[in-house]
């Protein structure tokens, strides 16, 4: 539609933004959207021919003459650029209206530069997409922030530089195609040195006694720990460093006979009261979110990660539902405020609301103070019954976890007493005469703001600890009561590691330390996965050995880089740079070409002064006792690098002894964490892989040696083929190739040591030809990547236990493919409880658990459980109740997700330089 004369066009950041803004403005609008960035650094492969020997060749940017940046418009985006500029010619004024951050506002200034408008240009920004919020901004423009794109287009030749210098020496030293970031490196180096710990941990084993006690006059039974022997405290697992070495002042360590005797000693006698102690309790709500508050609790709270967080809430806010989700500011407007106070009030009560406004200051490093805290969007806050209708699945969870978190925050203290009773046992026992137990118990008089919202831990166990103790209620005793000993056990326990990071831990560690910033976070986790320098375990991120040699590479060479206080530092020039204080031209040329004035080197000087950097070396990593993990071209492996006969405490080869010619090496599977890499089972592993894998026979048909390997996907069989063994030549092809050996993946329940010959002939049988359908197309049954699976032509069927291999018959198979193709590859599961016929479509009830939670259906109409429906114990008449509801709410039609294009990879035209270098 094109636009007519006078018509004022503007442009958004995401076409999710549109239609809501397009409606708020009026038909004297036009509403466009850039679809993100339009213009960015080429690759150097990308300039034009003439300037690939020039000053822009090697980085996009001259270095030497004021860090000028090369632009062109993203070869996907002209299309887009294009139609904004057709629609720009007959518009009266343009609104640049993309997000108020230094991205937003760069976006806002490449847009400027490429289309060159010739009508009043408005800069409108906003946090919130409502009618009033829209208005507002629409009335009150600004100019551009020429300081906030001087620091986000520092930012950008700040990566590209960091980038292409340092990636390069990953290549030559590590393995090609590896590359670094000023953030993702940093990260990459804290998930390693997490690691790293764990790897140097050494458990150690500490008892205690808990005992239960109950007043002679009262049956109220409460349970007690020891906490001193003969005046010492008892030690705990935190008062042992993670060299296993007891370390707090004044504790004793109880082994497990002194524990043993000292609960026998106990329940032979009684206990009397020596101390009571009641203090009041009082407990704050948390701070509104930020970026990455939001993120930590969704993650704890919702399971969802950073990135998918993120993803959701981006629709939540182009859909008007919340605040801008890029913030690290934890204030609130007065109108929030006055909002979430009487939301507060109307749903808990007056008593549940302070005097006054509960004002956050952020106390992180780098904080900015911009935005507002992430909340529900508007003057007045919708409540999750209100969007029930309108938002479904994460979406609805997300915006409820916002909601109450906001309003909780303007909620009063939680208010209490908490009692610690102290009993003293005389036990006769030389060494621990006597003892003393202790307990604690924390009454909650008044909810406060816990009535809304509870902040989740990362500690899980910490967090039931706690919420034991607050809920526990002890008896009322005075000094001096005695007590009857109920029991007393010994309970033996060894110390734990350093948790890996979760994401959200991480999240949270980043932002402590001021690295990256919020709007980051997301991508950053998401990029150092997606390089292959950290995996997954459960929740937790696991650092590859890969990661190991980067960091090292980086760590002894580029110290600086990776260093988190000189890290979070840039991130306050960028500020500095952002608010006036810095000049862009004088910060890069510092960190490029260095400081005279401090004699400090610059990238370029470090990059140009490697030395020799000894590959091998960098990429081995000790394990001890003569063991390394070196990390291959092909993937990591396991070395003995002290040759066999020899004494490692004295370094004597042994008489009679054979000296290797040379190391024995095994392949380290995918699924051995780096901290389980101990030298025993790094033994394990070359054992295993000890003369080229285990003979298991000959095959009878062949002749051919049958061969059980270790490998880097895991236990896997084989055939050895004679060394010039041919194939037949194929169809259209004249000459013979090589032979290709049968190989097999052990079954899950199959073990490399107590493999036979029959088992691995039957896995080399695979794949099995099960029979053939009606029209004559053959049925195979494969083992692939993913699992067992049948195949008939293209069309792909999944098994659900690998000895259907084997077993599946062809009625069987053609009874699967008689059935509809599930989606993704888990077969559907079954219901968690059948409720009967519903009373209105007269069809079956059950609960089933999906993607989004437990809901019930009848087979036609899906209603999701709420809150407080347990899918276990939920009765017949609550499911029909809720299809009911569903029913009469009618259909819901939901936007189809608009599936983002692929970037293009044909040669970027260059961009017409401006001779402004600012708008």
């Amino acid at each position: 539609m094109a636009a007519g004369k006078g018509r004022k066009l503007v442009i958004v950041e995401s076409p999710g933004k549109v239609k809501s803004i397009a409606s708020y403005l009026g038909g004297e609008y036009e509403v466009e959207a850039s679809i993100g960035h339009i213009r960015d650094l080429p690759n150097p492969s990308e300039l034009p021919a003439d300037m690939k020997k020039g000053p822009y060749g090697r980085f996009a940017v001259d270095v030497d003459n004021g860090f000028d940046p090369y632009y062109v418009v993203d070869a996907d985006k002209k299309k887009k650029v294009a139609e904004l500029r057709r629609k720009l010619k007959d518009a009266s004024e343009l609104y640049l209206a993309t997000d108020e951050d230094r991205e937003g506002e760069a976006i806002a200034w490449h847009l400027l530069e490429a289309l060159k408008p010739r009508v009043p240009v408005k800069r409108m920004v906003f946090h919130e997409i409502t009618r009033e919020a829209i208005q507002r901004a629409v009335n009150d423009t600004r100019e551009i922030d020429t300081a906030m794109v001087d620091a986000q287009e520092t930012r950008r030749i700040l990566d590209r530089l960091y980038g292409y210098e340092v990636s390069p020496v990953l290549w030559r030293k590590v393995r090609q195609g590896l590359s670094a970031g000023r953030v993702q490196s940093v990260a990459t180096r804290m998930v390693v040195e997490r690691e790293r710990e764990r790897m140097a941990f050494v458990r150690a084993s500490y008892w205690d006694v808990e005992g239960e006690f109950t007043p002679e006059s009262a049956g109220q039974h409460f349970t007690a720990r020891l906490s001193q022997v003969d005046g010492a405290r008892v030690a705990t697992g935190r008062d042992f460093s993670d060299a296993g070495v007891l370390t707090g002042r004044g504790t004793v360590q109880l082994d497990e006979g002194l524990a043993r005797r000292i609960a026998e000693a106990v329940v032979a006698t009684t206990a009397v009261v020596s101390d009571v102690q009641e203090k009041p309790y009082t407990r704050r709500p948390s701070a509104p979110f930020t970026t990455s508050t939001l993120q930590q609790e969704a993650s704890r709270k919702l399971r969802l990660s950073s990135k998918n967080a993120m993803r959701v809430a981006q629709r939540l806010y182009e859909g008007g539902y919340i605040t801008y989700m890029r913030t690290d500011s934890t204030t609130l407007s007065d109108a929030a405020l006055t909002a979430a106070r009487s939301q507060a009030r109307d749903l808990y009560g007056a008593e549940y609301v302070p005097e006054s406004p509960r004002r956050y200051e952020k106390k992180v490093k780098n904080a900015q103070e911009a935005h507002e805290a992430v909340r529900p969007a508007g003057d007045r806050f919708r409540s999750p019954a209100q969007v029930a209708g309108e938002l479904r699945g994460e979406d609805f969870a997300l915006y409820e976890l916002i909601w109450k978190r906001t309003v909780a925050s303007q909620m009063a203290d939680a208010r209490g007493s908490t009692a610690t009773v102290k009993l003293t046992v005389d036990t006769g026992i030389e060494g621990a005469q006597q003892v003393e137990f202790s307990a604690s118990g924390t009454i909650i008089t008044f909810r406060g703001f816990l009535a809304a919202y509870e902040e989740g831990r990362d500690d899980e166990a910490a967090a039931r600890a706690q919420a034991a103790e607050e809920e526990r209620r002890l008896p009322k005793v005075s000094e001096g009561v005695q007590l009857e000993v109920v029991r007393a056990e010994a309970d033996g326990h060894e110390t734990s590691p350093p948790a890996r990071y979760t994401e959200a831990t991480l999240v949270k560690a980043m932002e402590e330390r001021g690295i990256g910033r919020p709007s980051t976070y997301a991508s950053t986790i998401g990029t150092i996965q997606d390089r292959g320098y950290v995996f997954t375990k459960g929740q937790a991120l696991v650092p590859t050995w890969l990661a190991f040699a980067v960091t090292r590479l980086l760590e002894e060479h580029f110290g600086n880089l990776v260093d988190y206080e000189f890290t979070a530092s840039m991130e306050e020039d960028l500020d500095r740079i952002a608010n006036g204080d810095e000049g862009r031209v004088d910060w890069l040329k510092r960190f490029y070409f260095g400081d005279e004035a401090t004699s400090g080197a610059g990238l370029r000087a470090l990059v140009d002064d490697l030395g020799e950097i000894d590959a091998r070396e960098i990429s081995t990593i000790p394990l001890g006792e003569g063991m390394v993990v070196r990390v291959g071209r092909y993937g990591p492996y396991v070395e003995e690098v002290v040759p066999g006969g020899v004494d490692l405490s004295t370094g004597e080869v042994a008489e009679g002894a054979e000296v290797p010619a040379a190391p024995r090496r095994a392949t380290i599977t995918d699924d051995v964490a780096p901290d389980e890499m101990t030298p025993a089972k790094a033994r394990e592993l070359l054992e295993a892989a000890a003369d080229d894998g285990k003979v298991l026979g000959q095959d009878p048909a062949t002749g051919h040696d049958i061969v059980a390997k270790a490998g880097r996907y895991g236990p896997y069989v084989t055939e050895v083929l004679p060394e010039n063994a041919e194939e037949a030549p194929a169809k259209g092809r004249k000459k013979a190739v090589k032979a290709k050996p049968r190989t097999a993946s052990l079954f899950q329940d199959m073990d490399l040591s107590t493999i036979d010959l029959d088992a691995a002939l039957r896995l080399l049988s695979l794949p099995r030809v099960v029979g053939a359908d009606a029209e004559g197309v053959e049925i195979t049954a494969q083992n692939g990547r993913y699992g067992p699976y049948l195949k008939k032509g293209t069309d792909s069927r999944s098994l659900t236990s690998e000895q259907q291999l084997f077993d599946i018959t062809l009625d069987e198979a053609l009874a699967i493919y008689a059935q509809p193709k599930q989606r993704g590859r888990a077969a559907a599961a079954a219901p968690l409880k059948e409720l009967g016929e519903d009373p209105a479509s007269g069809k079956p009830v059950v609960v089933k658990d999906g993607r989004f939670g437990p809901y019930v259906t009848d087979g036609e109409t899906n209603a999701t459980l709420r809150k407080d429906d347990d899918p276990e114990s939920i009765t017949p008449e609550r499911g029909f109740e809720l299809l009911a509801e569903k029913r009469a709410k009618g259909p819901t039609t939901r936007k189809r997700a608009v599936k983002k294009t692929a970037k293009k990879t044909t040669k970027r035209a260059p961009a017409k330089k401006a001779t402004a270098k600012k708008a």
